[in-house]
């Protein structure tokens, strides 16, 4: 079994032993990555990113200082915020905790395509669907083609908690009938109407991350348990491959990375 979950805009830099942390498994096209994006002014990020002349500035100072350098490195599960991960809630997990996300979590990212939670990773601003350009690609899809992919297990269960742009590098190149794609609704208005709400389903997707790993769950069948943050499994709503999972009070929001 693998879950996967996408990285977000939102960092935070906590350097730390080198000795606790590995190089990320695609480094070096992360490197290629961040040459390319080295070359582009403020301006132009602007219009690549789809972002406002000030959070460009920080964006392109932000470029600037990436690196590999040891010394500047944070835990990838240490060195994301944003929705998913106040659903995540990282700083709960004890060491057995993080060995075994370790073992079972993956985050999509645009920059290092697949982080495992202890890789050592700089802060830095790159998502899967901007249009960044270079020799032989036209886009981050074309950029990573298969290499994301081959990096998850070749069996078992892809437990996708990610966004779509995100799945859309990992789709093509796996089985589908191996993707289990959780459906986290919210009940709205008179019974038996049930939403999607964008902010809760993503930290809903950490919650149940976070469930599954400090349960220890393997089998889909016991990931019917799921009862975090006011949800619960509805047979009647479920397919095959989309579990759906209701929640009537959500309780998530006031939630802390």
């Amino acid at each position: 079994m693998v879950i996967l979950i996408n990285s977000s805009k939102t960092m935070v830099s906590k350097p730390e032993p080198q000795s606790l942390l590995r190089a990320p498994q695609l480094l070096d096209r992360a490197t290629e990555l961040d040459k390319r994006l080295k070359t582009h002014s403020a301006a132009d990020l602007v219009k690549l990113m789809h972002i406002s002349k000030p959070l460009a500035a920080t964006t392109h100072q932000l470029i600037a200082h990436w690196s590999s350098e040891p010394s500047r490195q944070t835990a990838a599960i240490d060195s994301f915020a944003g929705d998913i991960y106040r659903g995540l809630q990282a700083s709960q997990f004890d060491e057995a905790d993080r060995q075994y996300a370790d073992k079972v979590l993956v985050i999509l990212s645009g920059l290092y395509g697949a982080i495992r939670p202890l890789d050592a990773i700089c802060p830095y601003r790159l998502e899967m669907m901007y249009k960044l350009t270079g020799k032989g690609f036209r886009n981050l899809y074309e950029f990573w083609q298969d290499a994301i992919a081959k990096c998850l297990p070749t069996s078992g269960p892809i437990i996708n908690l990610t966004s779509v742009e995100y799945m859309k590098v990992v789709e093509p190149f796996v089985d589908k009938d191996r993707i289990l794609a959780p459906q986290f609704l919210t009940a709205s208005g008179k019974p038996g109407n049930q939403t999607f709400v964008a902010v809760h389903a993503k930290v809903a997707r950490g919650a149940f991350a976070k469930w599954l790993i400090q349960h220890r769950i393997e089998t889909i069948e016991d990931m019917k348990g799921f009862d975090q943050l006011g949800y619960s499994y509805n047979e009647e709503l479920s397919t095959t491959g989309k579990p759906a999972f209701i929640c009537y009070e959500f309780g998530g929001l006031g939630l802390k990375v």
